[in-house]
């Protein structure tokens, strides 16, 4: 039996990451953005920390369809800029090139080995009854001199996995899922959900 659950994202390449990261996760649970049900989700203002925007997000998409509210907030930390951009990763520029260039700039005259950073994930699922779970993950690496490789969003061309020995964006969706921030904090919050259950 397939479990519908509204994903609260507008995200075309963040959706798709997550519905693969919950195929091979969660395959019951049958994630729809509010697009494809056909209704508008009225997002809160940002809050100043992941757990609250995930939270807000997935409890506006309850309220407004009736149905499980699935979030996530995640940002990319880096230790040279005292953790920005963090929480206000989407906003640090205009598009992703934007971010990108702004990123590497600030970090021009860092070393290698002071450009440590890790993407951060907060998943949250809201119940209609109100009753809700978090997970967390945390994806650690190093930011790259400059973009490389043609998959992914946001910042994976930069992102580097010492591991794999690749950006984030020259991973396969399979490397990237078996790595990544959210697929770390999807199971988190789904083992949770499983032991009180």
């Amino acid at each position: 039996m397939e479990e519908k659950i509204v994903l609260a994202t507008g995200n075309p390449g963040k959706a798709q990451e997550i519905r693969n990261i919950f195929s091979i996760l969660a395959p019951r649970w049958d994630l729809v953005t509010p697009a494809e049900l056909g209704i508008e989700i009225p997002y809160p203002p940002e809050q100043e920390d992941y757990a609250a925007n995930a939270s807000a997000k997935a409890l506006a998409a309850t309220e407004v369809s009736g149905l499980p509210g699935l979030a996530e907030d995640s940002g990319l930390e880096v230790d040279a800029l005292d953790g920005r951009p963090g929480v206000h990763s989407a906003r640090y520029g205009s598009d992703d090139a934007d971010r990108i260039q702004k990123l590497l700039k600030e970090l021009a005259s860092t070393a290698r080995r002071f450009r440590t950073a890790r993407f951060r994930c907060l998943a949250v699922l809201v119940l209609p009854n109100g009753k809700s779970w978090t997970g967390e993950g945390i994806w650690e690496g190093v930011i790259t001199t400059e973009p490389r490789g043609e998959h992914g969003f946001g910042y994976d061309p930069v992102f580097f996995d010492p591991l794999l020995g690749k950006t984030a964006a020259e991973m396969t969706s399979e490397e990237k899922n078996a790595r990544s921030h959210r697929t770390r904090a999807f199971a988190d919050l789904l083992g949770k959900i499983n032991t009180d259950v």
